[in-house]
């Protein structure tokens, strides 16, 4: 039997075989969740800047707030502005 539940912002199933986190947009997480960094999507300027701010694989993301699709996220000690087009391109788990 497994159970739907939410770890650290990500949508993750637990059951007889352990547990796994699915992938997902930054943008899906809510004030209060944290993640992991699992990729960047996309190319050039915008990934390359995202790179520089932090959003590597293997950092650690908090939502410091939400509010109408804009972000305050956490990434290696520092608060980023995110609009929800960007976090989209942040995938975390």
């Amino acid at each position: 039997m497994s159970h739907a539940m939410v770890v650290e912002g990500a949508r993750c199933q637990s059951g007889s075989a352990g547990s796994s986190c699915q992938p997902m947009p930054l943008a899906f997480l809510r004030s209060g969740d944290a993640a992991k960094v699992v990729r960047v999507r996309g190319k050039g300027e915008v990934h390359h800047h995202l790179e520089n701010l932090g959003f590597v694989e293997g950092a650690a993301v908090s939502v410091v707030s939400e509010q109408a699709g804009n972000f305050i996220v956490q990434v290696k000690g520092a608060n980023v502005a995110l609009d929800r087009s960007v976090a989209s391109k942040i995938i975390v788990a």
